[in-house]
């Protein structure tokens, strides 16, 4: 296995083997805003997945059975989920909330339970799972059939984790950080590990360097995808420039959440918002450089408004 940057050796290190998201920018932009400057990060919106996630909703509208729903919310951003709201798209919580039609699973993925259920109920299935949630499904799968005990790094109550849990098995360990490993319940056994794709990857290596003492074979997927490694380096260096950070996403978004603390931890004048309405004057006092990011489930309407009404608080 290659070596990780941060601790203990990293199977898959970088990408899943999938192709490389492809992005639409790569540099920084800069608006002048009176005697301010407004900065936008070189990785922020929407991430391949997501776009993917949309794109075959919007085909399912055009010409799928009808109704369409999407289980659970199709990507955690709350006015993108409202707009297709408008345009048809239920959103439902379980399966037999849908009785007839096209249900779409959302970006987070399930587990292979629930689409198996859906197809007995004779629903048009529509798979909108991210490729790398599917690629991190797939090597939860992999561990368990081998015969490892397997660990899941993430958040225990968000639904992509659910989803994995689903193929890692009933045994699986789940935590959030190195902290809650069971450790004398894997001393001396064959560990494999997967991460909820939003993780960071200083967090797994943190994970890694614990279980190396304890687990007779360790073996680790690094899980977490190209997207988000893109938007967390991008938003580090942002904030590492800036007076204040703004952060522009859904609040039950993982991954804009986990930009939001990743920026405070370098720039504490960091806020997250879902919209520009939010943002407050106040929050600009003395500030040269205002830097923007956003959550890859975030449209880039909502960036370009964000950026619109920073200009206006700053009399640009």
């Amino acid at each position: 296995m290659p070596a990780s940057e941060d601790g203990p050796p990293v199977s898959g290190q970088g990408s899943p083997s999938y192709d490389e998201e492809p992005e639409r920018s790569a540099e920084l932009r800069h608006v002048r805003a009176g005697d301010s400057e407004i900065v936008v990060a070189r990785y922020a919106g929407y991430c391949y997945g997501v776009e993917r996630a949309l794109r075959l909703t919007g085909q399912a509208l055009d010409g799928a059975p009808p109704p369409v729903a999407t289980l659970g919310p199709i990507i955690h951003n709350p006015s993108v989920v409202g707009h297709l709201k408008e345009r048809g798209v239920d959103v439902v919580d379980e399966v037999d909330d849908a009785t007839v039609g096209t249900l779409i699973v959302r970006t987070h993925g399930v587990s292979p339970d629930v689409i198996e259920h859906a197809r007995s109920r004779h629903l048009n299935v529509v798979d909108a799972t991210c490729p790398f949630v599917s690629v991190a499904q797939r090597k939860a799968a992999a561990l368990r059939e081998s015969g490892y005990a397997v660990v899941i790094l993430g958040e225990r109550d968000h639904p992509e984790v659910v989803g994995l849990e689903g193929f890692a098995g009933s045994d699986a360990v789940v935590v959030e950080d190195a902290s809650g490993l069971p450790l004398e319940r894997l001393r001396g056994r064959r560990v494999g590990v997967v991460v909820q794709t939003t993780q960071t990857r200083a967090n797994l290596s943190a994970l890694a360097a614990a279980l190396a003492p304890v687990a007779r074979e360790l073996l680790v997927f690094n899980t977490v995808c190209d997207a988000t490694e893109k938007r967390q380096s991008a938003a580090c260096e942002l904030a590492e420039d800036v007076d204040v950070v703004v952060v522009v996403g859904g609040r039950n978004s993982a991954n804009t959440a986990r930009l939001a603390q990743l920026c405070t931890a370098i720039e504490p004048r960091t806020h997250h918002i879902e919209s520009a309405a939010e943002l407050s004057a106040d929050w600009l006092d003395g500030a040269a450089r205002i830097g923007v990011t956003a959550g890859a489930s975030t449209p880039d309407e909502e960036i370009e408004a964000t950026v619109r009404a920073l200009l206006d608080l700053c009399g640009g």
